[in-house]
This record gives C-alpha cells, sequence and structure tokens, in this order.
C-alpha cells in the first residue's frame, strides 16, 4: 500500500498538488479536520467517485488509517493515483498539524 507521512501530506495540500478526502463518520469530521480536505464518508465512496479527480492523486484519511487504507487500496486497483495518509488524523495531531475549527480534537468521543 501506498502511505504519505503526515508532514508530506500537509506539503502536497499546501502546494495543491492533492486532493484529499476524508472518509470518517459526520460526527467524527464536525469534531475536527484538516483545512483544504473534503468529506466523503467510506460508505457513500463508490456513489461518489466519479466526483474524484482522477487526472490528480487522492490522498484518503481516516482517524488511524485503517478505513483509508481500504479506500485507497480500493481507487489505487480502479487506476487513481491513490495514498493514504499514514497513521490518519492521530499522526497528523501528534505531530502538531493544524485542525480546523481551532483547538479541535481529531475524533468525538461516541
Amino acid at each position: 500500500m501506498r502511505e504519505l507521512p503526515p508532514e508530506r501530506v500537509k506539503e502536497l495540500l499546501d502546494a495543491g498538488d492533492i486532493q484529499l478526502v476524508d472518509v470518517r463518520e459526520d460526527y467524527e469530521w464536525e469534531a475536527g479536520r484538516i483545512a483544504g480536505a473534503r468529506h466523503i464518508e467510506m460508505e457513500r465512496l463508490p456513489s461518489q467517485a466519479d466526483t474524484i479527480d482522477r487526472e490528480r492523486p487522492v490522498v484518503f484519511s481516516c482517524r488511524v488509517g485503517s478505513r483509508s487504507s481500504m479506500a485507497a487500496q480500493a481507487f489505487g486497483a480502479s487506476g487513481y493515483d491513490a495514498y493514504n495518509l499514514e497513521g490518519g488524523l492521530e499522526a497528523w495531531a501528534d505531530r502538531g498539524l493544524p485542525l480546523e475549527p481551532e483547538g479541535s480534537a481529531y475524533v468525538a468521543d461516541h
């Protein structure tokens, strides 16, 4: 599986070189997210696949990287230049990278 570390994802996102798709549930998205990410819940990915640009690399993210790794594998097998955010939003936050809204967490408690 192709994974990118959080620092590299931030660099590519800031440069506008990737699409970042967050596959977490609504409550997780509301709790905190990466600025510039697009939210498509995992269960809706198949029906939204045609809205993701095949001509640009896409990075999938979730809380720890397990759901997004499945998405990256599936899209990669379908011809996308697809990657997984290594360690998910936990790793992103652990490295001190920003989430929005400011001061938010990467996941809400159930």
